[in-house]
């Protein structure tokens, strides 16, 4: 990241809230003022999706992607504007502000070239840092993985993110984190799913995994889900990224939930036929699936929800239908007419877009040679013959006889024979 001006630097525009954030926020808000103060409280993100709301006391004119200086603990942090106006009181309702002694923490001034040169040196650091603590973990025999480290804006405090299965004792290397970079520690743990969004990527779906582009809160998600959808429990399909459940478990199981309310039990059908063993339930189309004992798994039969009711109604009582599914009679005066169609214009022709094929020149000539006569002339032909060597013996005289003294050549069959010298 280069030096100059701090406005928009790294986003390829400002219309979308946090354009260059891996959680971005649409303001759908941005042409309505509610409110007297709309830019009394901004969203400001840093990094690895964090986020976190501040009060704006000197009313500073902050345009979204553009970089600040805010209140730390200790010294000032510097981070990006992601939303301002009226959807940011919104959204501070539905997520967790940082309190300072009850007080919100403030937005001291716009970033200047010194603050963000600061910031630049500090994220420099970030890597080499992360690399030694690692190895000072290990050292301490500690069960912890530290994913990610990141420096505040002055460069006095550095926050470590690490993941780990069991309760870790981190007291000793806090001591000796401290002693080795001279700076404050504070060791912050994230989960699985947090650590996915951290690194990113691109789902089964194609698109880019759900906790690194919106998702903030991530609820717990069990195999309940997938048996209420009717997925078959195949940990390989079923885990993500993250090796956790899939969090879009979660996001059609209540639609499946409130389908399923009315869906009779999953029991064995008894007709005069024989015995249906229930296979599996298609809920979006209200379809149970079953299988005769004599036929086996392999022939599917669908039947609906409604009449699977009626039969286990019957069977209740006693009774046994005659077959599992009832033919359903066909009004014939009902159907419709087809409709008689014809080729009028001829868009059904195959080679109606071919071109016509051209002709050659030498059989327009011969087609002209050959043309025959026109009946309606046949009385005149006489006369045509005399006028045609009229014309003929017409151009032989105009001519120069050239060739006068020329010995005239002979025919074919009267031509003389060559003797053979042999």
């Amino acid at each position: 990241m280069t030096t100059g001006n701090p406005i928009f630097r790294g986003c390829a525009s400002n219309e979308r809230a946090g354009s260059c954030a891996k959680l971005d926020v649409h303001d759908w808000l941005k042409d309505i003022s509610n409110t007297n103060n709309p830019d009394e409280f901004v969203e400001i993100r840093f990094k690895n999706t964090r986020k976190d709301y501040y009060r704006n006391v000197n009313q500073l004119k902050l345009i979204v992607g553009e970089l600040v200086a805010v209140e730390g603990n200790p010294g000032h942090d510097i981070g990006m504007v992601s939303l301002t106006g009226d959807l940011v009181v919104r959204q501070m309702k539905h997520h967790k502000v940082t309190l300072v002694n009850g007080e919100m923490r403030k937005v001291y001034r716009k970033a200047k070239p010194v603050d963000i040169e600061k910031w630049e040196l500090a994220m420099k650091r970030e890597h080499e840092t992360m690399i030694k603590s690692r190895q000072l973990a290990v050292d301490l025999e500690l069960r912890m993985k530290i994913g990610d480290v990141e420096y505040q804006g002055d460069g006095t405090k550095a926050i470590f993110y690490y993941i780990a299965d069991e309760r870790v004792d981190f007291r000793q290397l806090i001591k000796v984190l401290a002693e080795t970079f001279h700076i404050r520690i504070e060791m912050k743990q994230i989960g699985a799913r947090q650590e996915a969004g951290r690194i990113g990527g691109i789902g089964p779906c194609g698109r880019e995994l759900c906790c690194c582009s919106w998702m903030t809160n991530f609820s717990s998600v069990t195999t309940v889900a997938a048996r209420y959808q009717e997925i078959s429990l195949n940990p390989q399909k079923l885990a993500g990224q993250c090796s956790k459940l899939k969090c879009c478990l979660n996001y059609e199981v209540d639609n499946y939930i409130d389908s399923q309310k009315y869906f009779p039990p999953k029991e064995k059908l008894q007709t005069q036929e024989g015995d249906y063993n229930f296979i599996k339930t298609d809920v979006l189309k209200k379809i149970y699936w079953y299988t005769h004992d004599s036929k086996g798994p392999t022939a599917f039969i669908s039947v609906p929800v409604q009449r699977v009711k009626s039969i286990l109604n019957m069977n209740s009582r006693g009774k046994k239908p005659e077959v599992l599914i009832e033919e359903v009679e066909i009004d014939t005066s009902l159907e419709k007419k087809e409709h008689e169609y014809g080729n009028v214009v001829g868009q059904d022709s195959l080679t109606r877009f071919d071109k016509p094929k051209e002709v050659n020149r030498k059989n327009k000539r011969f087609n002209k040679r050959r043309r025959p006569v026109n009946k309606n002339q046949g009385e005149n032909t006489d006369q045509n013959k005399k006028q045609v060597k009229a014309s003929g013996n017409r151009r032989n005289n105009n001519k120069p006889n050239e060739n006068k003294n020329r010995r005239p050549r002979k025919k074919g069959p009267n031509r003389p024979k060559q003797e053979n010298k042999d």
